[in-house]
């Protein structure tokens, strides 16, 4: 088995709607999506009711607490000047701004 984000994966993130990702895994983008927008709302009936056919109640709140803590630390990272080790000052900033 192997493990990780091959380019051909990537590539299906920009656009996973039309892609042919499998039905869950675009359950699950949604759901990121919604609570890493610039304005989080509520899920909504209609996302609950696809979380709940796809992912058991353990699921969804261990997805939303992964989401929840990368999208935290990446605000912290950005909020307090975290760079990558290969960055050197002068060059364009490592990360585009928040939304």
């Amino acid at each position: 088995m192997s493990r990780g984000a091959t380019e051909d994966l990537v590539a299906k993130l920009a656009d996973y709607e039309q892609s042919d990702l499998p039905e869950r895994t675009k359950v699950a983008l949604r759901f990121a999506d919604r609570m890493t927008g610039p304005a989080p709302t509520t899920l909504g009936p209609a996302l609950e009711a696809e979380l709940k056919q796809y992912f058991t109640e353990d699921e969804i709140l261990d997805l939303g607490m992964t989401i929840g803590f990368a999208s935290g630390w990446q605000r912290f990272i950005e909020a307090v000047g975290i760079v990558p080790d290969r960055w050197t000052d002068g060059a364009p900033p490592p990360f585009r701004p928040l939304d």
